[in-house]
């Protein structure tokens, strides 16, 4: 399991990590990507196993409990835990995986896999983050001010990570991830 090859996308909630991930699983076929058990509801457009396996608090703690995670991280007040079972199958088949996790989670996981780039895809500004918070429905002040209290923590922790991109404009940015995907599938 250690020789598996891991790239990381870390960022603050609405940066466009998904987005990303989407356009290079479609690029690139060696990629696979690690679907994350999350306790949190499901929202509109979501469907079990996309983008997350959806489950209760007690199911989280039972497969937390059996060993099922590789790293298990708290955000927003809800559980995410990065399965073992897809990381060994991944790397069983000589994929590169990759994964949307949160900073705790990618330290983490880089720790425990030597052949892991980190990118972290920062928002252009906190203003920014807070107008795609807004698209996406969360119109809540006080989730608001969460969601941005906690963006500002993670932004403070861009530089702990292998490179930085800013995700100004969706084209550039994807073109940089494209850029340290290339030179991990070469190396």
């Amino acid at each position: 399991m250690s020789q598996t090859q891991l790239l990381l996308i870390i960022g603050p909630t609405a940066v466009g990590k998904s987005s990303i991930i989407d356009r290079a699983l479609n690029d690139y076929p060696h990629l696979v990507d690690i679907i994350t058990y999350t306790t949190r509801n499901m929202r509109a457009g979501e469907s079990e196993g996309n983008p997350y396996h959806f489950v209760t608090a007690a199911k989280f703690k039972e497969l937390e409990g059996s060993g099922f995670f590789l790293e298990t991280a708290d955000v927003h007040g809800n559980c995410y835990g990065t399965p073992r079972d897809q990381f060994e199958r991944a790397g069983a088949a000589g994929k590169c995986v990759i994964a949307d996790v949160d900073v705790q989670g990618a330290k983490k996981l880089a720790k425990m896999f030597p052949r892991t780039q980190t990118i972290f895809l920062m928002p252009p500004s906190l203003e920014t983050l807070r107008e795609r918070f807004i698209k996406r429905g969360l119109t809540n002040e006080a989730d608001l001010t969460k969601r941005l209290e906690t963006a500002a923590r993670e932004i403070a922790q861009a530089q702990d990570f292998d490179h930085l991109i800013v995700n100004d404009r969706l084209d550039s940015a994807y073109a940089a991830v494209c850029e340290v995907i290339e030179r991990m599938l070469e190396a």
